[in-house]
């Protein structure tokens, strides 16, 4: 076994083994303890896969480059299917940030467990399947296995959802885990086209199409785009993710949104795209009209909200229409932006639900109108909840001014009147965003400090900030410098579209 292929083992056998660690200790903060651990170690083998020289990722039957790593084993010799990881500057960072949101938020347990009817040792365990899961995804090169690991996080987000959620928790876990398996169902059966017409599930060997039919593709692309867009979600399939952000616990709202949603839009890009590259042509115009509403629609509601996990949850809704609309162009520019926006969100984003967890917390509510005068008693954590919003809103020198503003220059540069007309629809649903975002720190941290905030002191555990720095460092990082996610994306992204193409 090679030194690549150890680390690409390790990454998924650490949280594995932490989790059946955590569950044989008998008491609760130490279980806590060795899951965090479990959780700190599979870090390292994560940011060591990206460390070094590589060649670029390499796609079709004959590549002339390979993965950076790579492990290929006979897994199902009688159906020709095998164990086929890999690794490369597409889904090296979503393994990092993967590796990070589920350290801190083990990390943060430590000192918080939300209250509920489990233990914080059966919390931890969960976040530990689900982080194997989700790296699973990433790392997966056989379409088989990329969908068994696809559905590994089900079960353990319906548990931290329906065990440590708030009020309505079973109704919104319910509602998570229906829609996921009705995207489940039409993920098997866009495999299981493939794979029959190509005679392959190897990802790596279907990347252009591998000879199969227009006809094929364009099924097959259909079934995964909306199995994909169910999971990411896209409107107008995004219903599900309001409720289940809303009541999930903030450690879960972290993950959920963090690096769960990038399931279905690296799945978009590696599978559906990659797999049918003319089931993606053919869609490519009817996926930027829907990213765009989605872009529109998401903003208008979260003008709308008065609660404030729910308006960041809706938020989500508007930066996945980014994300689809920079794939929807098939363009390098496109696709890059879906890259870096796909990790900016993932960031800011599970920033704004541990400042959201912190401050309902506190103030024992979320409703904005109860919020007032926040910067009166808490200046700190006004000031980080500011700074998390203005890089949602994609402030320049932000993570999260890169996505929007590429996806909007990718579909300029697409050319054409519905192109453009879709760009300058996509630019002021980014105003927009700004509107809504400013509205919220209006709401809660201006004005006259409501008696909820009166509750709110002005100190901040070092837990928090233990959790919340890497992320506000991370948001500084990548707005500032990004070619952090970009240089390593480059290569493969053009790898890719000289197939599909």
């Amino acid at each position: 076994m090679t030194y690549g292929q150890f680390l690409l083992v390790a990454v998924l056998a650490v949280p594995a083994l932490g989790a059946l660690a955590v569950a044989t200790v008998p008491r609760d903060r130490a279980a806590r303890l060795v899951g965090t651990v479990a959780a700190g170690l599979a870090l390292v083998p994560a940011v060591l896969l990206g460390v070094g020289d590589h060649n670029w990722f390499g796609y079709g039957p004959s590549p002339g480059v390979r993965p950076w790593h790579q492990l290929d084993l006979p897994w199902v010799p009688g159906l020709d299917l095998r164990f086929h990881l890999g690794v490369d500057g597409i889904s090296w960072p979503l393994v990092v940030l993967t590796a990070l949101l589920t350290l801190l938020c083990c990390g943060y347990t430590l000192w918080r467990v939300p209250a509920g009817g489990g233990s914080g040792r059966a919390l931890v365990a969960l976040l530990l399947v689900v982080e194997v899961g989700i790296l699973g995804t990433f790392l997966a090169l056989d379409m088989v296995l990329f969908f068994l690991f696809f559905e590994v996080v089900l079960l353990p987000m319906y548990a931290i959802i329906a065990g440590w959620g708030g009020a309505d928790r079973r109704r919104a876990a319910r509602k998570f885990a229906l829609y996921t398996l009705f995207g489940s169902v039409l993920l098997l059966v866009g495999v299981y086209t493939v794979v029959a017409a190509a005679g392959t599930a190897d990802i790596v060997a279907l990347t252009g199409g591998a000879g199969l039919s227009r006809n094929t593709q364009l099924a097959a692309f259909t079934l995964l785009a909306v199995a994909f867009a169910v999971k990411s979600p896209l409107w107008p399939l995004h219903s599900w993710l309001p409720a289940a952000h809303t009541q999930a616990p903030t450690v879960g709202s972290v993950i959920l949104a963090g690096v769960l949603l990038k399931m279905g839009t690296y799945g978009l890009i590696r599978v559906a795209v990659g797999v049918a590259p003319e089931g993606a042509r053919w869609a490519a115009p009817v996926l930027g009209v829907l990213a765009v509403a989605a872009i529109i629609v998401g903003s208008l509601v979260c003008l709308a909200q008065d609660e404030l996990k729910r308006l960041i949850a809706y938020s989500s809704v508007g930066h996945m229409g980014f994300v689809l609309l920079g794939v929807a162009t098939l363009t390098t520019t496109g696709l890059q932006a879906a890259l870096i926006g796909n990790i900016a969100h993932g960031i800011i984003t599970g920033l704004l639900f541990f400042l959201a967890g912190a401050v309902k917390d506190r103030a024992h509510t979320g409703a904005l109108d109860e919020l007032s005068g926040l910067r009166e008693t808490a200046p700190r954590l006004a000031g980080l909840l500011g700074f998390a919003a203005v890089a949602s809103l994609g402030l320049p020198g932000l993570a999260g001014f890169w996505g929007e503003a590429f996806a909007v220059v990718a579909a300029v540069r697409r050319g054409g009147p519905l192109w453009t007309t879709l760009a300058v629809l996509a630019a002021v649903g980014g105003a927009l965003t700004a509107a809504y975002f400013l509205r919220l720190l209006r709401r809660v941290t201006h004005g006259r400090p409501s008696p909820a905030v009166d509750r709110v002191g002005p100190g901040l555990a070092a837990a928090e900030l233990t959790a919340w720095v890497p992320l506000v460092l991370l948001a500084l990082a990548v707005g500032l410098v990004p070619t952090l996610v970009l240089g390593y994306a480059t290569g493969p992204v053009e790898a890719l579209l000289e197939v599909v193409r």
